[in-house]
């Protein structure tokens, strides 16, 4: 008899990935208005409750946030800090969603990033001497799970751009590849045989140099925690979640595509774009509506997120890639 152990995703429950699929695929592979009260009173609203508690304040980055950019606005109230860092998937660490109190296992410091590849000059840079590079600011970005739930966060850190740059990619590099980091003495689920380890995800170099492309050290005006990808990730948030890689190890520029995680697990659901799009549908489920974290309201998905007016140029001449997946 086949028994199909299922996982607590948001989702319907019938419509969740049974853990055998998964492991028979392996197999077969071998807010606009918290904004215009200004950052300094978002922050100190939405700390209030009994959210758990972040990583050491000795791993601020350099006790900064640095101004609040409001060019991007979301367009609707930032998510409870308490819903979204208690919410989170993590398969380094489990399965399900309440991974927080294990993911404080993950060490913040010492902290480095390796930079590699087609680049003038391969380098490993810390974290803190990366931070007394980039100029910090705050932006509140929409964040849209591939599970169809939402939340909206008020990120720290810095463009995209602006690490490119300082990897100094040669010019014939075309993607931008991040790995995640792999602790197995802290993160149980590296020991799994059943998922392509390394976390694996990659853009463009057009994506990584449009504004919007986002480097995160920082939420709700306080360090990274380690259960959303603390101390550094990466935020895109025209894109499903599973694009925007925690926990960022090693840099590379190449001039091949990557396939990333969760492609190389079922290709056939997930692919390299992953931008978000509500008319066309997960192959078990709609994408047409998402919950907003910390309720039961149901809204209308936006195309690209809500950030259309600022990515949709990108996949103009792209008329034959599944970038929807």
């Amino acid at each position: 008899m086949h028994i199909m152990r299922r996982h607590g995703w948001e989702i319907a429950e019938r419509l969740v990935t049974p853990e055998s699929l998964v492991l028979r695929r392996r197999g077969l592979l071998a807010g606009a208005l918290a904004l215009s009260a200004g950052s300094v009173a978002a922050r100190s609203a939405l700390a209030a409750g009994d959210a758990p508690a972040t990583a050491p304040s000795d791993t601020a980055p350099l006790g900064a946030v640095g101004p609040l950019n409001d060019k991007y606005k979301p367009g609707r109230a930032i998510t409870d800090e308490k819903y979204s860092t208690t919410y989170n998937n993590y398969y380094e660490f489990d399965e399900g969603k309440n991974l927080w109190r294990a993911a404080q296992k993950l060490p913040q410091r010492p902290w480095s990033i390796s930079i590699e590849g087609m680049v003038a000059k391969p380098r490993t840079i810390a974290i803190d001497d990366l931070l007394k590079q980039a100029q910090l600011e705050q932006r509140v970005y929409r964040h849209r799970c591939v599970e169809a739930w939402a939340m909206t966060v008020p990120w720290t850190g810095f463009p995209l751009s602006q690490l490119v740059k300082l990897a100094d990619p040669l010019g014939s590099a075309k993607y931008v590849v991040f790995e995640t980091a792999q602790d197995k003495k802290v993160m149980p689920g590296l020991n799994s045989p059943f998922y392509p380890w390394p976390y694996i995800e990659g853009v463009t170099m057009a994506e990584a140099m449009n504004d919007i492309a986002f480097i995160s050290t920082g939420m709700y005006g306080k360090p990274l925690p380690p259960q959303d990808g603390g101390p550094i990730r990466l935020t895109l948030p025209w894109k499903y979640g599973f694009k925007s890689a925690k926990a960022l190890a090693r840099i590379t520029f190449t001039d091949k595509r990557p396939v990333n995680f969760w492609q190389a697990l079922i290709p056939e659901e997930y692919g390299f774009w992953a931008n978000v799009n509500p008319a066309v549908d997960h192959p078990r489920w709609s994408q047409a509506r998402e919950r907003l974290l910390g309720s039961d309201e149901m809204v209308p998905t936006v195309i690209y997120n809500g950030y259309g007016d600022f990515v949709a140029s990108l996949y103009a001449d792209l008329k034959d890639e599944k970038l929807f997946m």
